[in-house]
């Protein structure tokens, strides 16, 4: 069982930044083989994916609203995966989780939800217009 603590949540005006963070339970050698995602989850509205970074971060994907704004990053030795956004706007308010991918060492990063098998509790993103 492994388990995903974030934080860097908060309020924030428009065109500020914020910087997410999500720990992982367990030895680094464990984290380092698992592809990380970061979703979002507005009031009314599904669960969306934001952000995804390989197992040794050679490969990013992002959706197409946040890219350019918005950096996925990773630091194997400390088990933690970030999500740094920069001009923020009023559309980005959600709750943001990081979640682990459910394959080891997988060559893709899933989009879905169905992709991933550990979840965080999720943080909570204000933005102020």
């Amino acid at each position: 069982q492994v388990q995903l603590v974030e934080s860097g949540g908060g309020l924030v005006q428009a065109g500020g930044s914020l910087r997410l963070s999500c720990t992982a339970s367990g030895p680094p050698s464990t984290f380092s083989k698992y592809n990380m995602g970061w979703f979002r989850q507005a009031p009314g509205n599904i669960r969306e994916f934001v952000a995804g970074i390989s197992s040794t971060s050679t490969n990013t994907h992002y959706a197409t609203s946040v890219k350019g704004r918005f950096t996925i990053s990773r630091d194997n030795a400390k088990n933690t995966v970030y999500l740094q956004m920069n001009s923020l706007k009023p559309e980005d308010t959600a709750v943001y989780y990081c979640a682990q991918d459910s394959t080891e060492t997988s060559r893709t990063i899933d989009l879905h939800e169905v992709g991933y098998r550990y979840w965080g509790q999720g943080t909570q993103v204000t933005v102020a217009s």
